[in-house]
């Protein structure tokens, strides 16, 4: 589309149409774009190459964060490790529903721009990315707790299950986990627990949003089978809302006895 463009002839076009190009323009275009709207003296003209320029620096600063956040990968591959998954869970704090955890493999040197710690995302972002994942993902798999487990086990043993379970599903088994902060007892295969890891491991980011995504899409639907909790928008975590769904009608199914010892139902 720039090619049709010639900067002798710029300073003849109106400003919404260069803002129009400027939106429209894909990530290789942007240099071009600057080479030829940039010799515009027009301040608007300036205002639109200026967030064209931003735009380039801020995809400079993503890929270099995602070289650093393939570092862990990095190294495992260099040890001589080849199935490398990245485990995280959710909902470990709610007083409802499951604790979910989920473990993704990705192939050497993958790059998924904007992949972070799912807390540090919208909705909308988690939710686009969780596609993206299951696309580009060699494996992943996901693991469940219930709450019954949950109140039998306690919270950690029951993730630690769900963690099991979530790679247990894989196509093939890893010979190196890469966890958010924990070693899952009872798993023979090289860990390596990273604290802050949905934040610094491609893999476990990667798993976080799976993990939140599955479990944010079961709480949706048992807001339709138990309304009155918010579960929708609480996801089970102790919102007052939530409080008072059970002060007037009891508890769920769902809900976890052992996250419910001080409160009157």
């Amino acid at each position: 589309m720039l090619k049709d463009y010639a900067i002798e002839d710029v300073s003849k076009m109106k400003i919404k149409d260069i803002k129009e190009i400027s939106d429209q323009i894909t990530e290789d275009e942007h240099l071009e774009f600057l080479r030829i709207f940039q010799s515009d003296s027009r301040k608007s003209v300036q205002n639109i190459c200026t967030r064209v320029e931003k735009k380039i620096q801020k995809l400079i600063l993503e890929d270099e964060r995602l070289e650093r956040i393939n570092s862990y990968e990095e190294s495992a591959y260099n040890e001589g490790y080849m199935y490398i998954g990245g485990v995280d869970e959710a909902g470990r704090g709610p007083l409802a529903g499951p604790v979910v955890a989920a473990v993704v493999v990705f192939d050497r040197n993958t790059k998924i721009r904007w992949i972070n710690d799912s807390k540090k995302l919208s909705e909308a972002k988690r939710n686009e990315l969780y596609k993206i994942i299951i696309e580009n993902a060699k494996d992943y798999g996901i693991g469940i707790a219930d709450n019954k487990e949950i109140d039998n086990l306690n919270i950690l043993n029951a993730t630690y299950l769900a963690m099991k379970r979530a790679v247990a599903n894989l196509k093939q088994r890893p010979d190196c986990l890469l966890n958010d902060a924990v070693t899952i007892p009872g798993l023979a295969m090289k860990q390596i627990p990273i604290v802050k890891g949905d934040a610094k491991s491609i893999s476990i980011a990667a798993a976080s949003i799976l993990a939140k995504v599955t479990r944010d899409t079961m709480m949706y639907e048992y807001d339709e089978k138990y309304p009155g909790y918010g579960f929708a928008s609480n996801k089970g975590y102790g919102t007052s809302e939530h409080y008072s769904g059970i002060e007037a009608n009891g508890i769920t199914d769902i809900h976890r006895h052992s996250f419910l010892k001080n409160i009157k139902y």
